[in-house]
């Protein structure tokens, strides 16, 4: 693979880029032997001819030849028709009268599209067959003593030759001795297996195999499917009678020559590196993730799972937080699947290993083909070190680089829970309030990274256990904490304000607790700023969300607020980022969403907009990114902005600027515009789809 291209692409077991040779092969049939292959003239000859030749390389490779294999559109419709064919063919038998085991047994690890088709078919074909999840151990392996045990009465068995998460190796070779004397069907997904593990089809008892070519250098589209000989079929396609009748609609042919001329490839010993080379490659690429985030941890065993598959998780980092910055240094990788990325859940594969909760949440695959060079590999490691670079100079990982330094407020999140942080870079304090579990490790490597000192970690009793999380945190600081005795919440006072009421001082500013009685419980919220002018911040933990809770129970808050009071919370599920008392303004998100291909007449109509980076600091520092002329650009992080919008908010009418907020994709982006506009500012922004789409 070239490195021409500044992207560098570890994201392989979701897609990969076309070959060269297989590109060729497509284009020269949409040229030349473009013909339909069911015609009979000589160019529809030419056209069958290109199948032909890929079906043999196809079965050639994969020991195939003794059954049928069908080009079909991906995995997902060859998943489709095997199950549909097998429980088609469990219902004929039991109609007759037969008794038919009618248990459909899948790895509690495959790819959604299994199960979610077990469950399709099922229901359609309305059968009320029994689906069961076989369960995986913490290395990902099937549980074989729970697949003996159900063998007996399983109709279908579901698993994958090769995970595409963890790139766990399943064996196949036992799974086959339990199958050995059962008249269940099989079927083995072999879409990650495929280029990597040898795989002869002819020597197994597998009923059916399924192939996705996107996978391997040919185009998305193309797949395979193989059924073996005495595999029940039904087509899941008819219509013209294409592929022997068993797959109806004209074929892709140029997709077919394309994943033909990879087949190809795979024998020429040249195209593909072997077994031992992918190894080293990896071992190389985990050396340099080792350096960029020391305490990795990995999810699966090195000496299980493919050579072309990491998967590791950094304690106290998110998985999206890893992502954005290896997306800064433009290095693509990915959470866990790509088809259900956009779903922002833990690793369902990590959680069927019975893995931690915050290690399925914050795990990351780093996946490399097997086409790749040693040059593309020197180049991701090299990049990968950067990433640890601007990790240390921004305190998310501790290292011997001089950090930038911290002020004002933070916000840290796990889920929709928060803790929150203000600092003064004058004094080099800090105060904690809320700190999570998951998260006290990170907050303790920060403020030994700055050389800060904690002066309070404080409690708005908004989480459970938090004086027990308190404690942890203090401990994990040891001398960089610096609090006096104080009560149960962490409070002390150390200086009187100007009402003669006892505050806690930090740098210029001052910290205010007052209580407010719930339900015979006592809820403490903190008061920040120069209180003298009025509360820039107030940290209310859950009293807003609580029902509760009464305007009267609020009275006492209110009366020391001013209408451009902050309001940050302890969790924060809609993803407002602060609030006010007032209530918000309506902003309807396609007003103030500009598409990237406006961008320059948005920033012609509004000569003196300011544009926002959103990103984090550890992604800012890895910035290429061309800022058209004359155009201001602040950096206000997303787990910063509120401070921002304190100052935005507090600007007169003068000062109001028009803000352009952008991040990466546009998702952190349009959470900063939704707040500005709720919170009333009017003059606020988003580029969609971010640097992806407009520096694209």
């Amino acid at each position: 693979m070239s490195i021409s291209s500044r992207v560098i692409y570890l994201d392989s077991n979701a897609t990969t880029p076309v070959m060269p040779l297989a590109l060729e092969a497509a284009r020269a049939v949409m040229e030349d032997d473009y013909g339909n292959p069911s015609s009979v003239h000589s160019s529809g000859l030419q056209a069958k001819a290109v199948m032909d030749q890929a079906r043999k390389t196809a079965c050639d490779l994969l020991g195939a030849s003794e059954g049928r294999l069908l080009f079909v559109s991906g995995a997902t419709e060859g998943i489709q028709t095997a199950v549909f064919s097998a429980l088609l063919a469990l219902r004929d038998r039991q109609s007759k009268g037969e008794t038919v085991a009618t248990d459909l047994l899948y790895g509690a690890t495959e790819h959604k599209a299994v199960p979610e088709s077990l469950h399709h078919w099922n229901t359609v074909l309305n059968l009320d067959f029994r689906i069961i999840a076989i369960p995986v151990d913490q290395a990902g392996r099937h549980d074989l003593e729970f697949l003996k045990q159900h063998i007996p009465h399983a109709g279908l068995v579901c698993t994958m030759a090769a995970n595409n998460e963890t790139g766990v190796i399943t064996d196949l070779v036992a799974i086959e001795n339990l199958l050995k004397d059962s008249p269940a069907y099989w079927l083995v997904d072999g879409v990650q297996a495929l280029g990597k593990l040898p795989l002869k089809l002819n020597q197994h008892r597998i009923d059916y195999s399924l192939f996705s070519g996107h996978k391997l250098y040919a185009p998305k589209g193309i797949g395979m499917l193989y059924v073996h000989k005495d595999a029940p079929f039904t087509p899941l396609l008819a219509g013209g009678g294409q592929e022997s009748s068993l797959r109806s609609g004209t074929e892709n042919v140029s997709g077919i020559a394309a994943l033909g001329a990879v087949m190809q490839a795979l024998n020429d010993g040249v195209s593909f590196r072997d077994h031992a080379t992918l190894t080293r490659f990896r071992l190389q690429l985990l050396d340099a993730m080792r350096d960029a985030f020391p305490g990795l941890i990995l999810n699966a065993s090195l000496a299980e799972s493919l050579p072309t598959t990491l998967n590791f998780s950094v304690p106290g980092l998110t998985s999206k937080e890893i992502l954005d910055l290896f997306d800064a240094a433009d290095v693509r990788v990915s959470a866990g699947s790509a088809c259900s990325a956009a779903k922002a859940q833990p690793s369902f594969v990590l959680q069927a290993m019975s893995l931690p909760e915050w290690q399925a949440a914050s795990a990351v695959r780093v996946s490399f083909g097997p086409a790749t060079t040693q040059e593309y590999i020197d180049e991701a490691c090299k990049r990968v070190r950067v990433c640890g670079e601007a990790l240390r100079k921004t305190c998310m990982v501790t290292g011997d680089i001089e950090p930038l330094p911290a002020d004002g407020l933070m916000q840290l999140t796990f889920g929709a829970a928060c803790t929150w942080i203000i600092a003064s870079a004058a004094t080099k304090e800090c105060v904690v309030i809320d700190p999570l579990p998951e998260l006290i490790e990170r907050i303790a490597k920060y403020m030994r990274c700055q050389h800060y000192t904690v002066k309070a970690i404080l409690s708005t009793r908004s989480h459970v256990n938090q004086s027990q999380h308190n404690q942890s945190l203090i401990q994990l600081l040891g001398e960089g904490f610096v609090g006096k005795a104080s009560d149960a919440d962490g409070f002390y006072a150390d200086s009187i304000d100007s009402t003669g009421s006892p505050c806690l001082q930090l740098g210029d500013k001052e910290l205010l607790q007052i209580t407010v009685q719930v339900n015979q419980e006592e809820r403490c919220v903190y008061l920040y700023g120069d209180l003298e002018s009025g509360v820039q911040f107030a940290f209310i933990g859950d009293l807003m969300q609580d029902e509760r809770v009464d305007s009267d129970q609020l009275l006492s808050v209110r009366q020391q607020l001013s209408p451009s009071s902050l309001l940050c919370a302890a969790h924060d599920f809609d993803k407002q980022l602060v609030t006010r008392l007032e209530a918000p303004c309506v902003c309807n998100l396609d007003d103030v969403t500009i598409p990237s291909s406006g961008l320059h007449d948005f920033l012609k109509s509004h000569p003196k907009a300011i544009m926002v980076d959103v990103r984090e600091p550890y992604e800012q520092q890895l910035s290429h990114f061309d800022v058209p002329e004359g155009t201001e650009v602040l950096h206000v992080p997303l787990s910063r902005l509120a401070n921002g919008v304190d100052r935005w908010l507090r600007s007169s009418t003068e000062e109001k600027a028009d803000l352009l907020f952008f991040c990466r994709t546009g998702g952190r982006s349009s959470q900063a515009v939704q707040c500005l506009r709720r919170l009333g500012y009017d003059q606020a922004w988003h580029i969609a789809g971010g640097l992806a789409l407009w520096q694209h």
